[in-house]
């Protein structure tokens, strides 16, 4: 994560690596220096020390311990990177992103990632931590955007559109924690009630029997959940009109609602709405153009990855490591 936000091209990898070893210790050298600088964007008095942190893990989400410690110890241990790592309080995260489940005879969720290509990880990570298999887009190093686990639960996360913030949990920490530990919807449910987060963030949940719901998690009020198969960046109305008008959210949501309104419509013809504006963005160079757009089908455990040109298709059964490059200019 840099201060740029112009970078218009993107390198994804997908890693496969059942236990955290080598390929996560790689990746963590590579990234961390941007990690850090983000880290302490605000200064270093304010994040919450070691201890402080290592103990809202140990209250929320303690099943995460053993996987945030070997994490710890091969990042080399330091303070720092080991309170980065628990992403206790960290500094904001906006993002744009549209996301939405169909409930046709499959179910689907289907999201657009919106953000700066600068600060997109682009690691599409397997693994297996804690005994459920788990396929991720990753960030902040173990932190889940979207993903889907071997039990056919899928989630994503969009930016809520307030700025307010507070004590909590950085929201891609708790969608791994979900992924890991959870195995239905309600389950999830559950989760994003108990464990605080330090912002606002949309968080859209769908497993194999067609249960699913949109939370609204905030850091100053309690979790909404709402039956709604739609979400984009406000929670039931707009509270900040300028990030509103700059990223469309009201737009995007009518869009993607109308679709799901017509009864002649298919899960195609969903996917392909999230392929054209206004939920597909071009704003590369302001930073929040559509980096990917993400299609995990609860049934058949698979995950899906688009561009305008290009499909990277994966599942829990079937998952090939490798690089793709993209260059959002050209399409």
């Amino acid at each position: 994560m840099t201060t740029s936000h112009k970078a218009t091209s993107a390198t994804f990898e997908a890693v496969e690596e059942s236990l955290p070893g080598t390929q996560w210790q790689a990746l963590q050298r590579r990234l961390w220096p941007l990690y850090q600088t983000w880290f302490l964007s605000e200064g270093d008095s304010a994040r919450p020390s070691y201890m402080e942190s290592r103990r809202a893990l140990r209250q929320y989400m303690p099943e995460l311990l053993p996987t945030y410690e070997r994490l710890c110890e091969l990042a080399g241990g330091g303070d720092m990177v080991s309170r980065f790592l628990s992403l206790y309080c960290p500094p904001p995260y906006l993002s744009g992103c549209t996301q939405a489940v169909w409930t046709g005879d499959e179910p689907l969720l289907v999201r657009n990632y919106d953000y700066s290509a600068q600060r997109l990880e682009a690691v599409l990570l397997k693994s297996c931590w804690n005994g459920q298999t788990v396929i991720a887009m990753s960030d902040a190093l173990w932190g889940v955007l979207d993903g889907i686990n071997q039990s056919g639960l899928a989630v994503s996360l969009a930016f809520g559109g307030r700025l307010e913030s507070g004590k909590g949990f950085g929201i891609p920490l708790i969608l791994r924690y979900i992924l890991e530990f959870c195995t239905s919807t309600e389950e999830a449910i559950e989760v994003l009630q108990r464990v605080p987060t330090h912002m606002s963030y949309n968080i859209t949940i769908v497993d194999p029997s067609q249960r699913f719901a949109t939370v609204y998690v905030a850091p100053d009020k309690l979790p909404v959940v709402r039956q709604v198969p739609v979400a984009t960046n406000h929670q039931g109305k707009v509270e900040w009109p300028r990030h509103a008008w700059a990223t469309a959210t009201l737009e995007r949501e009518s869009t993607v609602q109308s679709i799901l309104a017509d009864t002649e419509e298919t899960a195609e013809g969903l996917i392909a709405g999230f392929l054209r504006p206004p939920v597909f963005n071009s704003a590369y160079r302001r930073g929040f153009g559509t980096l990917y757009t993400a299609v995990y089908r609860p049934v058949s455990r698979q995950a899906s990855y688009l561009w305008p040109q290009h499909r990277w298709d994966s599942s829990i059964n079937h998952f090939e490591s490798g690089v793709y490059a993209v260059d959002y200019m050209k399409g």
